[in-house]
Protein backbone atom coordinates (compact mmCIF):
# COMPACT_ATOMS: atom_id res chain seq x y z
CA UNK A 1 0.00 0.00 0.00
CA UNK A 2 2.86 2.38 0.80
CA UNK A 3 4.25 1.86 -2.70
CA UNK A 4 0.88 2.69 -4.28
CA UNK A 5 0.49 5.79 -2.09
CA UNK A 6 3.95 7.01 -3.11
CA UNK A 7 3.15 6.58 -6.82
CA UNK A 8 -0.07 8.57 -6.38
CA UNK A 9 1.56 11.41 -4.41
CA UNK A 10 1.56 14.88 -5.94
CA UNK A 11 4.30 16.48 -8.03
CA UNK A 12 4.30 20.12 -9.15
CA UNK A 13 5.04 20.62 -12.86
CA UNK A 14 6.86 23.73 -14.11
CA UNK A 15 7.30 24.90 -17.68
CA UNK A 16 10.80 25.51 -19.00
CA UNK A 17 10.75 29.05 -17.56
CA UNK A 18 10.13 27.69 -14.02
CA UNK A 19 6.48 28.79 -13.99
CA UNK A 20 3.90 26.48 -12.38
CA UNK A 21 1.59 24.61 -14.75
CA UNK A 22 -0.30 21.94 -12.82
CA UNK A 23 -0.05 18.97 -10.47
CA UNK A 24 0.42 15.36 -11.59
CA UNK A 25 0.95 12.00 -9.91
CA UNK A 26 4.43 10.70 -9.13
CA UNK A 27 3.77 7.83 -11.55
CA UNK A 28 3.23 10.30 -14.40
CA UNK A 29 6.25 12.36 -13.30
CA UNK A 30 8.57 9.33 -13.47
CA UNK A 31 7.25 8.54 -16.95
CA UNK A 32 8.24 12.04 -18.11
CA UNK A 33 11.65 11.74 -16.47
CA UNK A 34 12.33 8.39 -18.13
CA UNK A 35 11.37 9.89 -21.51
CA UNK A 36 13.90 12.67 -20.83
CA UNK A 37 11.26 15.34 -21.43
CA UNK A 38 11.53 16.62 -17.85
CA UNK A 39 14.05 17.05 -15.06
CA UNK A 40 13.79 17.06 -11.28
CA UNK A 41 14.06 20.41 -9.52
CA UNK A 42 15.22 20.14 -5.92
CA UNK A 43 15.19 23.15 -3.60
CA UNK A 44 17.82 23.10 -0.85
CA UNK A 45 18.44 26.15 1.33
CA UNK A 46 16.87 28.40 -1.29
CA UNK A 47 19.04 27.06 -4.11
CA UNK A 48 17.73 25.15 -7.12
CA UNK A 49 19.38 21.96 -8.34
CA UNK A 50 18.40 20.12 -11.52
CA UNK A 51 18.71 16.37 -12.07
CA UNK A 52 17.87 14.01 -14.88
CA UNK A 53 16.50 10.57 -14.03
CA UNK A 54 19.91 8.91 -13.68
CA UNK A 55 21.44 11.62 -11.49
CA UNK A 56 18.30 11.76 -9.32
CA UNK A 57 18.58 8.00 -8.85
CA UNK A 58 22.21 8.47 -7.77
CA UNK A 59 21.20 11.16 -5.27
CA UNK A 60 18.56 8.80 -3.89
CA UNK A 61 21.11 6.01 -3.57
CA UNK A 62 23.40 8.35 -1.63
CA UNK A 63 20.55 9.20 0.77
CA UNK A 64 19.83 5.50 1.30
CA UNK A 65 23.47 4.90 2.18
CA UNK A 66 23.27 7.70 4.73
CA UNK A 67 20.46 5.77 6.41
CA UNK A 68 17.31 7.86 6.45
CA UNK A 69 14.86 7.48 9.35
CA UNK A 70 11.94 5.18 8.47
CA UNK A 71 9.38 8.02 8.66
CA UNK A 72 11.30 9.81 5.91
CA UNK A 73 11.01 6.80 3.59
CA UNK A 74 7.25 6.88 3.07
CA UNK A 75 7.68 8.81 -0.17
CA UNK A 76 10.07 6.40 -1.86
CA UNK A 77 9.65 3.88 -4.66
CA UNK A 78 11.35 0.49 -4.38
CA UNK A 79 12.31 -1.39 -7.53
CA UNK A 80 14.08 -4.73 -7.90
CA UNK A 81 17.52 -3.10 -8.10
CA UNK A 82 17.26 0.28 -6.36
CA UNK A 83 15.18 2.75 -4.33
CA UNK A 84 14.34 6.23 -5.59
CA UNK A 85 12.75 9.22 -3.89
CA UNK A 86 9.61 10.73 -5.36
CA UNK A 87 10.47 14.29 -6.49
CA UNK A 88 8.35 17.20 -5.31
CA UNK A 89 8.90 19.29 -8.46
CA UNK A 90 9.75 18.56 -12.09
CA UNK A 91 10.39 20.96 -14.98
CA UNK A 92 9.38 20.30 -18.58
CA UNK A 93 12.43 20.91 -20.76
CA UNK A 94 10.69 22.23 -23.88
CA UNK A 95 7.19 23.29 -22.85
CA UNK A 96 6.91 27.10 -22.60
CA UNK A 97 3.16 27.69 -22.34
CA UNK A 98 1.37 28.97 -19.26
CA UNK A 99 -1.37 27.22 -17.34
CA UNK A 100 -4.99 28.29 -17.59
CA UNK A 101 -6.44 30.01 -14.55
CA UNK A 102 -9.77 28.22 -15.01
CA UNK A 103 -10.62 25.84 -12.14
CA UNK A 104 -12.49 22.74 -13.26
CA UNK A 105 -15.91 22.18 -11.77
CA UNK A 106 -15.80 18.61 -10.47
CA UNK A 107 -16.34 16.57 -7.31
CA UNK A 108 -12.68 16.53 -6.37
CA UNK A 109 -12.37 20.32 -6.45
CA UNK A 110 -15.64 20.81 -4.55
CA UNK A 111 -14.47 18.49 -1.77
CA UNK A 112 -11.15 20.35 -1.68
CA UNK A 113 -12.83 23.78 -1.66
CA UNK A 114 -14.99 22.74 1.29
CA UNK A 115 -12.01 20.98 2.92
CA UNK A 116 -13.95 17.72 3.23
CA UNK A 117 -16.22 19.42 5.75
CA UNK A 118 -19.99 19.13 5.80
CA UNK A 119 -21.26 22.64 5.14
CA UNK A 120 -24.23 22.15 7.47
CA UNK A 121 -22.84 20.51 10.63
CA UNK A 122 -19.14 21.27 10.16
CA UNK A 123 -17.86 17.70 10.48
CA UNK A 124 -14.66 16.97 8.55
CA UNK A 125 -14.91 13.48 7.06
CA UNK A 126 -13.25 11.23 4.45
CA UNK A 127 -14.50 11.75 0.92
CA UNK A 128 -16.17 8.33 1.02
CA UNK A 129 -18.44 9.58 3.82
CA UNK A 130 -19.46 12.81 2.07
CA UNK A 131 -21.87 13.60 -0.73
CA UNK A 132 -22.70 16.69 -2.76
CA UNK A 133 -25.85 18.66 -2.03
CA UNK A 134 -27.79 21.14 -4.16
CA UNK A 135 -28.52 24.04 -1.80
CA UNK A 136 -31.52 24.96 -3.89
CA UNK A 137 -32.82 21.52 -5.01
CA UNK A 138 -33.20 20.64 -8.67
CA UNK A 139 -36.95 20.43 -8.08
CA UNK A 140 -36.83 24.20 -7.41
CA UNK A 141 -34.71 24.80 -10.54
CA UNK A 142 -31.50 24.73 -8.54
CA UNK A 143 -28.46 24.70 -10.82
CA UNK A 144 -25.37 22.50 -10.67
CA UNK A 145 -22.86 25.32 -10.14
CA UNK A 146 -20.07 26.33 -7.76
CA UNK A 147 -22.46 28.55 -5.81
CA UNK A 148 -25.22 25.95 -5.41
CA UNK A 149 -23.25 22.77 -4.62
CA UNK A 150 -21.66 21.98 -1.25
CA UNK A 151 -20.28 19.02 0.67
CA UNK A 152 -22.72 17.38 3.04
CA UNK A 153 -22.45 14.41 5.36
CA UNK A 154 -24.92 11.56 4.99
CA UNK A 155 -26.97 12.56 8.03
CA UNK A 156 -27.33 16.19 7.00
CA UNK A 157 -28.16 15.21 3.43
CA UNK A 158 -30.94 12.93 4.67
CA UNK A 159 -32.23 15.57 7.07
CA UNK A 160 -32.34 18.25 4.39
CA UNK A 161 -33.85 15.95 1.76
CA UNK A 162 -35.34 17.76 -1.23
CA UNK A 163 -35.85 21.00 0.65
CA UNK A 164 -34.03 24.31 0.80
CA UNK A 165 -31.93 25.00 3.93
CA UNK A 166 -34.61 27.45 5.12
CA UNK A 167 -37.36 24.86 4.75
CA UNK A 168 -35.25 22.27 6.59
CA UNK A 169 -34.26 24.83 9.27
CA UNK A 170 -30.61 24.29 8.50
CA UNK A 171 -27.86 26.84 8.02
CA UNK A 172 -24.74 26.81 5.86
CA UNK A 173 -21.50 27.38 7.76
CA UNK A 174 -20.23 29.50 4.87
CA UNK A 175 -21.44 30.73 1.51
CA UNK A 176 -20.08 28.67 -1.42
CA UNK A 177 -18.08 30.55 -4.04
CA UNK A 178 -16.22 29.72 -7.23
CA UNK A 179 -12.51 29.43 -6.31
CA UNK A 180 -10.03 31.64 -8.12
CA UNK A 181 -7.22 29.12 -7.71
CA UNK A 182 -7.00 25.35 -7.43
CA UNK A 183 -8.54 24.28 -4.09
CA UNK A 184 -6.44 21.11 -4.11
CA UNK A 185 -3.25 23.12 -4.51
CA UNK A 186 -4.19 25.38 -1.61
CA UNK A 187 -4.70 22.36 0.63
CA UNK A 188 -1.38 20.83 -0.39
CA UNK A 189 0.46 24.03 0.48
CA UNK A 190 -0.66 23.75 4.09
CA UNK A 191 1.62 20.74 4.46
CA UNK A 192 5.36 21.05 5.13
CA UNK A 193 5.85 18.29 2.56
CA UNK A 194 5.05 20.73 -0.24
CA UNK A 195 6.60 23.92 1.13
CA UNK A 196 9.15 23.98 -1.73
CA UNK A 197 6.26 24.64 -4.14
CA UNK A 198 5.66 28.12 -2.73
CA UNK A 199 8.71 29.58 -4.44
CA UNK A 200 7.12 28.89 -7.83
CA UNK A 201 3.60 30.09 -7.10
CA UNK A 202 1.90 33.45 -6.85
CA UNK A 203 1.32 34.45 -3.22
CA UNK A 204 -2.44 34.37 -3.81
CA UNK A 205 -2.25 30.58 -3.87
CA UNK A 206 -0.96 30.18 -0.36
CA UNK A 207 -1.46 33.38 1.65
CA UNK A 208 -4.48 31.98 3.48
CA UNK A 209 -4.80 31.70 7.26
CA UNK A 210 -4.17 28.25 8.69
CA UNK A 211 -6.61 26.74 11.14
Amino acid sequence: MQQVAALESSVLVLNKFFMALHIISAKRAFALLCKQTAEVISVDDGKFHAYNFESWRDVSLYKVRLGLPEEDRSNWIRTVSYEIEVPRIIRLLTYDKLSRSHVKFNRRNIFARDENRCQYCGQRLPTSELSLDHIVPKAYNGRTTWTNIVCACTECNKKKGGRTPEQARMKLIRKPVKPKHSPILRLKLRSDRYRSWKQFLDEAYWSVPLE
